[in-house]
């Protein structure tokens, strides 16, 4: 079967590693295209030194761009980890369609932060779909679906890296097998199930220290390591992302320095003590907490708000 790979990073490396290894012939990859001298993307990379044709995602919306697409004459094209929303007429150029991954168990959760939201939510479950793209976001058939848990600590970074990542790398793999043998179903989505949620970004990530203990760390968790959660302080936003939420109740406000250690900073949650261990300053990169606090001079009865 001659495959058309579209994707990037490393997830889009990875797969392209996988389908050339179980012997698929991918006559095309369609991946960033570096700009002005940049680091060239991984998938783009891996491509070009295997010999492979590239085209740039963005030019597959222009009519230069399909026919380039549609002259590889692939059987099949996978989108594993695509940003751009691509024109749907696209998705039928290969004789036998499209397929798509997205990490969620589709129709929750549709959209580009499909892992934040499901952390963010409190869902103790979450997963992969490997389903057919049409004119929708994230509405299209089926085609096989893998579940993982989220652990009480998860962030997006561990879901991903430990669970979502390499489960989706098999996941095609195992998704192309089945289109090879005409054994690949397409499941019509439960519409009426359905959740969207938008980009998460600075707007979703700001703390509310008076939520319940969960939630707020939820909320953190959900946006370690993109978007970063972020409080204030002295006029500044800070970003904190490592952290673990204790079993400890103590008193004093929500958002209230309760001590400093070198393990971290203990913050008084409604329901619970927040132990903070990596940190970002505004526009300043990551450290440990603790390191941050004695270079700010935070002090036990600091407030964030």
């Amino acid at each position: 079967m001659k495959v058309a790979l579209m994707g990037q990073a490393a997830f889009g490396a990875a797969v392209l590693e996988r389908l050339t290894g179980d012997g698929v012939e991918v006559v095309a990859v369609s991946a960033p295209e570096p700009a002005g001298g940049g680091r060239p993307d991984t998938l783009w990379e891996a491509a070009r030194e295997a010999g492979i044709a590239t085209i740039d995602t963005k030019a597959l919306k222009t009519d230069d761009g399909i026919d380039a697409w549609r002259a590889a004459s692939a059987d099949l094209a996978v989108m594993a980890f695509v940003t751009e929303i691509l024109p749907s007429e696209l998705f039928n150029v290969p004789r036998q369609g499209t397929i798509q991954y997205h990490p969620s168990l589709l129709p929750l959760h549709r959209g580009s932060s499909a892992i934040n939201w499901a952390i963010i939510n409190g869902r103790s479950e979450t997963g992969l779909t490997i389903f057919w793209p049409d004119e929708g976001i994230d509405t299209g058939p089926i085609l096989l679906q893998k579940t993982c848990p989220i652990g009480p600590d998860d962030t997006v970074g561990s879901v991903y890296f430990n669970h979502l990542f390499p489960m989706g790398v098999d996941a095609i793999a195992e998704s192309i097998e089945l289109v090879g043998r005409d054994a690949a179903p397409r499941i019509e989505q439960d519409h009426a199930l359905s959740t969207y949620e938008p980009p998460c970004g600075d707007e979703h990530a700001g703390i509310r220290w008076y939520q319940p203990a969960h939630q707020v760390y939820a909320l953190i968790r959900g946006c370690n390591p993109q978007p970063g959660a972020w409080t204030t302080f002295e006029g500044s936003r800070l970003r904190i992302y490592d952290c673990k939420l204790t079993g400890a109740q103590e008193p004093g406000m929500p958002g209230r320095v309760l001590r400093i250690q070198d393990d971290g900073i203990y913050i008084r949650l409604n329901g619970g003590v927040l132990r903070v261990e990596r940190v970002a300053p505004d526009g300043a990169r990551k450290l440990p907490a603790a390191e941050w606090a004695a270079q700010a001079g935070i002090q036990p009865g600091t407030r964030f708000r």
